[in-house]
């Protein structure tokens, strides 16, 4: 799986070169760069020649769009060599296999990757209307505003018009907004959605001779998550900074990490699980939306392993990751006390647990077993300060994630009621019901 570290995204081509104008521009993260298009270059006062590149004649937008579309697919590897043969996108994906494979040593099985159009390594992925960011994120609102609309999505983008009367939407321009995007899209079926406690189905294990452990129906109360001692263990990943935080940052409580914006908390079962690693991956790959909808990502891990850190961030997560020492958001997500499964019962007799680790395996995941792997993970949504837990869900059958659509949507209505309602979260229950 490609990972999130700028520096392996850019390599060595004609993006290298540009960094210092990409960080100070507010482009420093990987899940906002391949959302970059001509406008943004523009936006930014790039010259013609670095939209082109030098030595390497390639316009920069068809830099991104390589780029982009091989992290998409866990192809980085192929990066430079693409690059430097000077044809967009469009132009590789018209070569033969004997071509791809004696240009530039592509392996059969990545040229099958490669020319597939219709697989990336980003799971359960929305449709593009909700890749578009802010046109800067460095243009995105500040936390004590209300976010203006018509600087979600970049207004001039002939993408975005295209895209929107290819879907059948009546929109040009800044009259598209993200409610209408999403009041098409509908979540999947197959998920339990009670109020604002979720959950994939049980399944039978082992002929239904094997019972899954209960799940709790109700949401954990706010005041178990809201004192939980936490610490951090790494910063939000930019280019340049340190892999891990040198000195130990002291412990904070919980309740400082969302008391001005509200937070996504991704609690993993374990950094090393390749199904976590790839929730933690599809997750942090539509950062840029959660950028423009002002919500926080965290994940929180409850096992200090520094080598086990250091191989998930910035790899397979690029935000901040805690530590809970005392599990407590773990045993939130059980009603009290700790969800566990066997290997053998949550895992081998399991076939939803199986299809999860096929999932992860097909979209370029790698996995050790170092660590506690028994121990249940799952997501918290929590509204701006004392406002409350908006969702919760927990991870039934080991690697279950929440769907995407699921969490944008909910954080797509905190933002709406935050500036608009008192208590957002209670507006939300009122709706639910």
């Amino acid at each position: 799986m490609a990972s999130f570290s700028i520096e392996d995204f850019v390599g060595n081509g004609p993006l290298k070169e540009l960094l210092p104008k990409l960080l100070d521009e507010g482009w420093d993260d990987v899940p906002t760069l391949k959302v970059m298009n001509s406008e943004d270059m523009d936006d930014i006062g790039m010259t013609r020649q670095q939209k082109v590149g030098f030595p390497i004649k390639i316009f920069l937008k068809d830099a991104i769009e390589i780029r982009s579309y091989l992290h998409d697919r866990a192809l980085m590897q192929y990066g430079d060599q693409l690059e430097a043969s000077g044809k967009g996108l469009p132009e590789l994906l018209n070569l033969s296999n004997v071509e791809l494979s004696s240009q530039f040593g592509m392996k059969r099985g990545h040229i099958a990757r490669f020319m597939d159009r219709t697989s990336a390594c980003a799971a359960d992925p929305l449709p593009e209307s909700y890749t578009l960011p802010a046109r800067r994120r460095n243009n995105l609102p500040s936390r004590n505003n209300t976010i203006n609309r018509s600087e979600l999505l970049p207004v001039n983008s002939k993408k975005l018009q295209s895209m929107t009367r290819s879907s059948g939407r009546n929109s040009t321009g800044p009259d598209f907004s993200l409610e209408q995007s999403m009041a098409s899209f509908k979540i999947k079926d197959g998920y339990m959605f009670k109020g604002i406690v979720a959950a994939m189905p049980a399944e039978p294990r082992a002929c239904g001779c094997v019972q899954p452990p209960p799940i709790v129906e109700n949401v954990a109360p706010y005041s178990s998550i809201e004192n939980v001692s936490v610490q951090k263990l790494t910063p939000e990943y930019k280019i340049g900074m340190e892999r891990l935080i040198k000195t130990k940052t002291p412990p904070m409580k919980a309740s400082e990490l969302w008391r001005e914006k509200p937070a996504i908390l991704v609690c993993i079962r374990r950094p090393g699980c390749i199904m976590c690693r790839a929730e933690a991956h599809q997750l942090y790959s539509k950062k840029p939306i959660f950028d423009a909808l002002g919500i926080q990502l965290f994940a929180v891990i409850h096992e200090h392993i520094e080598a086990e850190v250091k191989d998930f961030w910035p790899r397979y997560w690029g935000g901040v990751v805690l530590f809970d020492r005392g599990q407590e958001f773990f045993k939130a997500l059980g009603g009290g006390k700790l969800l566990k499964d066997k290997f053998l019962s949550g895992f081998l007799l399991n076939p939803r647990a199986i299809a999860n680790y096929k999932r992860a395996k097909a979209i370029g995941a790698e996995n050790n077993f170092k660590g506690e792997g028994e121990i249940k993970g799952g997501l918290f949504i929590v509204g701006k300060g004392k406002s409350g837990i908006a969702y919760q869900f927990i991870e039934r059958n080991f690697g279950d994630w929440a769907p995407l659509a699921e969490i944008i949507d909910i954080c797509a209505r905190i933002q709406n009621t935050q500036h608009s309602q008192s208590d957002p979260i209670k507006s939300l229950k009122e709706e639910e019901e």
